[in-house]
């Protein structure tokens, strides 16, 4: 099923898991995706594998969250170090496997790894997707503004171009201030973007997380979380519950205000999962 038709009858709440980096670790994911399966969502997402390492392990993860699980899938491609027939590749095996459903990205650049020149931006991959199979394509969309953008204008103009190359539903960077959600989504509708954006959601469970999202994704951390760090940074156990309040409050606010849908970032944690669930999907699922 293609994800973007859910839209069309419900809110929409989805999980993000990623393979693990070891073999030897594999068994861990799958007792992940029996947890997360008895929370019924919409579909998972697969990240892809290790930055110029092989995407096998994540397509067949892909694979048996649909074809063993039941739960529709959505398996990411980054284009910046794949050429043409890499993509045409990808596409030939997911077809094979059954997913209909690509997160089109450009993926980092590793400054150890030259870019291939195939593919310098996401709208390029889309675009390519598009015109090579009959795939639903999502793409990634900024709230505080892609760290490599010009300004915030040309950063949606260039939103614009991925929806306009075949994108049919948005997935946010998460974010933890719901105001940029929202003047990002107004901004967003009034430029003619009218396909669904879901908002990405990452719940802070500990100290060493927050400060490698800041340095990487250079996300503003509101006085509110600021003061939950501050308080229980030394205190792990304390800091996940708090983190885990934070994220369902978060939740209920954009349930409140008419999202279109959840994707959760769960860091392959189906605990954490599982209680932001409980709180927030009665909430989304009535309004």
């Amino acid at each position: 099923m293609l994800t973007s038709q859910l839209f069309r009858k419900k809110k929409v709440f989805s999980f993000e898991v990623f393979p693990p980096k070891k073999d030897s670790s594999v068994s861990t994911i799958y007792k992940t995706l029996e947890k997360l399966k008895a929370l019924s969502p919409d579909y998972i997402s697969v990240t892809y594998g290790a930055a110029g390492g092989s995407s096998r392990l994540s397509i067949k993860i892909a694979s048996d969250v649909k074809n063993i699980y039941g739960i529709e899938s959505v398996a990411h491609i980054p284009c910046i170090n794949m050429t043409k027939s890499e993509v045409l590749a990808e596409l030939h095996e997911l077809k094979k496997n059954g997913i209909e459903n690509i997160l089109a990205l450009r993926g980092d650049i590793n400054p150890s790894v030259p870019p291939k020149q195939d593919f310098k931006h996401a709208s390029d991959l889309i675009a390519f997707i598009r015109k090579h199979g009959n795939f639903n394509i999502i793409g990634a969309c900024y709230p505080e503004v892609h760290p490599e953008a010009k300004s915030a204008e040309d950063d949606l103009q260039n939103l614009k171009m991925k929806v306009e190359a075949g994108v049919s539903q948005l997935i946010t960077q998460l974010f933890f201030d719901n105001s940029s959600f929202y003047r990002f989504r107004e901004r967003a509708r009034a430029v003619g973007i009218n396909v669904p954006i879901q908002a990405g959601i990452m719940p802070v469970t500990n100290k060493k997380q927050i400060a490698r999202i800041v340095s990487l994704c250079g996300v503003a951390i509101p006085e509110k979380l600021s003061e939950i760090i501050e308080k229980y940074g030394d205190d792990p156990a304390s800091l996940r519950e708090a983190g885990i309040a934070y994220a369902i409050g978060q939740i209920s606010d954009l349930a409140a205000n008419g999202i279109d849908g959840i994707h959760l970032y769960t860091m392959n944690n189906a605990d954490v999962a599982k209680k932001i669930s409980e709180a927030t999907v009665p909430l989304i699922c009535h309004k």
